[in-house]
């Protein structure tokens, strides 16, 4: 129907309209076609004038046959806010969640995320054959089944190495589960697998071309370039690829300084930090945000923070990986603005945005011993409308004339009970599982309703993910990842 109307037990715009603290109890959100009309307090006045205005139109969210007749308006026990933005992720490893466990970044590329896209570049013929579909658009499938269910609705997927050759399949992947999307289109000429070196460079512009050209009338689909990493990127690649950003008035996104073996490896190498090198290039400006940047010297600050360029924050994946922590506070005190993110499954095990954004609290809270560090509220914006700001996305607030990207997140659990207004917020990052998602909306559209996905066969999709990994898991028994130089790429 044209119009939803949605009534919760509490509701959280995080907007700069309406107040990103604001927090309103039994809140409303009514929505015209793809966007939010109203956002508010409910009352039983104003329900049944949205009842007679728009009549046979409304759907109203979680009735019952009975309220359906009664037009009644229920209060779902639950908490309404932004779908989640993801500001960086990687759309292919949910086959490898667990894989080369308890080893450090290289190693565990180089075992798990390198063998597998390599395993399915190489059996992709058989794969299809076999499943009757693309095998990377299986594992796409799988992705949005993990963001959906932890509540995101737009997300950022850095897809590099062959992946790069599949941005058709991601987007299949996404237009079927109703999401939005941001493509940083991967690319690299040296340091890394002869078989994907963009030699000469204009081959990636050539591909960002057309795939350009093939999406630019999406509202959902959104090309960008994403060298992978500074290492595996040369100065000219990179300087061709930013041209096409500031031509195309387009973001730039770019792993930098993950890990400190690689991230010492560049720097006595080139003599310079990643983050010197992409500056002395120009690579550098407020349309360019970066995943990571663990490894940051005072020079780098500087250079992040005259630049206006955006970090993405990946704790699990840098906890996990034993990579280390940025220093979040040095990004706050400088004005370096970072939202939060989950990174890939294979590296953070899960998409659970919810518990990235606790992670990342807790940790900087225990550092510094300072519990006042990183409140509830702040990292709740960093995984809705901060994100959306920086992707450019009309997302990560509830306010007319957003995209209506809508979550609820279930206060029936035990775990979220009690649950008042004074502590919505803080039980959301501190006490939530993360898995509570009763309904998502993604531009008007009710994707999964009370807990059901509606256009997803979820069982399908996992028992398919589960025979391509056994599958990949026999590959790996026969086959030994190359003895690198332990410099690797994130695939």
């Amino acid at each position: 129907m044209k119009y939803k109307l949605l009534r919760t037990k509490f509701l959280l715009p995080l907007s700069n309209v309406l107040g990103r603290d604001t927090r309103i109890t039994d809140g409303f959100i009514l929505t015209e076609g793809q966007h939010i009309k109203e956002v508010g307090h409910f009352d039983d006045q104003r329900g049944q004038e949205i009842i007679d205005t728009y009549g046979s139109e409304l759907e109203i969210i979680g009735t019952t046959i009975g309220e359906i007749k009664k037009r009644e308006v229920p209060q779902i026990n639950g908490v309404a806010l932004p779908g989640f933005v993801k500001a960086h992720g990687h759309d292919h490893e949910s086959p490898i969640i667990g894989i080369a466990k308890d080893v450090p970044l290289t190693t565990w590329l180089d075992s798990a995320v390198n063998l597998f896209t390599g395993f399915l570049h190489s059996e992709e013929e058989s794969l299809t054959k076999h499943f009757g579909k693309s095998p990377y658009l299986i594992t796409y499938l799988k992705a949005r089944i993990d963001d959906l269910q932890h509540g995101i609705t737009t997300a950022l997927v850095h897809h590099c190495n062959f992946n790069k050759y599949h941005v058709d399949e991601l987007v299949e992947a996404n237009q079927m589960a109703g999401t939005k999307i941001m493509i940083a289109v991967g690319s690299q000429d040296r340091h890394y697998d002869p078989r994907i070196l963009d030699k000469p460079a204009i081959i990636a512009v050539e591909r960002l071309d057309k795939l350009n050209e093939k999406y630019k009338d999406s509202v959902d689909i959104k090309i960008i370039p994403g060298p992978d990493q500074f290492f595996s990127n040369g100065p000219e690649l990179l300087r061709i690829l930013k041209k096409w950003a500031q031509d195309h008035n387009s973001l730039i996104h770019i792993h930098s300084s993950e890990e400190s073996a690689t991230t010492r490896w560049f720097t006595e190498k080139y003599r310079m930090t990643p983050v010197e090198y992409g500056h002395s290039i120009s690579f550098f400006d407020e349309n360019t945000f970066i995943a990571h940047q663990v490894h940051t010297t005072h020079n780098d600050l500087q250079i992040l923070a005259q630049t206006q360029t955006k970090v993405v924050h990946n704790p699990l994946a840098n906890t996990i990986l034993g990579s280390g922590m940025p220093p979040i506070q040095e990004f706050k005190r400088r004005g370096i603005e970072f939202a939060i993110s989950t990174d890939g499954s294979g590296s953070a095990d899960n998409q659970n945005i919810i518990n990235a954004a606790r992670v990342a609290a807790q940790y900087q809270k225990a550092l510094h011993q300072d519990a006042s560090l990183m409140t509830a509220q702040d990292v709740l914006e960093r995984i809705t409308i901060i994100p959306a700001q920086i992707l450019g996305f009309n997302t990560g607030s509830l306010e007319p004339g957003k995209l209506a990207d809508i979550i609820v997140v279930d206060l029936s659990a035990p775990n979220l009970t009690p649950t008042r207004l004074d502590n919505v917020v803080e039980n959301l990052i501190w006490a939530a599982n993360g898995n509570e998602i009763r309904y998502v909306i993604s531009n008007g559209k009710i994707l999964i309703n009370d807990y059901l996905f509606m256009f997803l066969n979820v069982q399908e999709i996992i028992q398919q993910v589960q025979e391509l990994s056994e599958k990949f898991y026999e590959f790996k028994r026969r086959t030994r990842p190359e003895n690198t130089t332990g410099i690797s790429e994130r695939a």
